[in-house]
């Protein structure tokens, strides 16, 4: 199983990046997939997951209004729209898949996990 995230870069505040999160070596028609996030120093952050059938989404609240998660499964992939990006956002962006047919949260970590992509929202 591989999950590979793409699509961070350096961004002013208030500037928009959409991640992408490739997936192989699974079905997605049976996993949820979520990102999350570690900035230098800090603990990892639960951002945001989607349910297999996309009709499921959670985000915390730190992100909620501004983040949107959505899915291609017939292409494997996973998005991650950020707009309006804050400095606070700066960190190490992670996409992760748990078998099940519904959401994940910071409370039970997802079974697979990918590498990482950096975003940095600085002026």
């Amino acid at each position: 199983v591989q999950l590979q995230a793409s699509g961070g870069g350096l961004v002013q505040p208030g500037g928009s990046l959409r991640l992408s999160c490739a997936v192989s070596g699974l079905s997605l028609d049976y996993y949820a997939i979520g990102w999350y996030r570690q900035a230098p120093g800090k603990e990892r952050e639960w951002v945001s997951s989607i349910s297999s059938s996309s009709r499921l989404t959670n985000y915390a609240d730190s992100v909620k209004g501004r983040f949107a998660i959505s899915r291609d499964n017939a292409n494997k992939t996973v998005y991650l729209q950020m707009n309006s990006l804050k400095p606070e956002d700066t960190a190490t962006y992670y996409c992760a898949a748990d078998p099940s047919l519904g959401v994940f949260d910071s409370r039970v970590p997802p079974t697979y996990w990918g590498q990482g992509t950096q975003v940095t929202v600085s002026s």
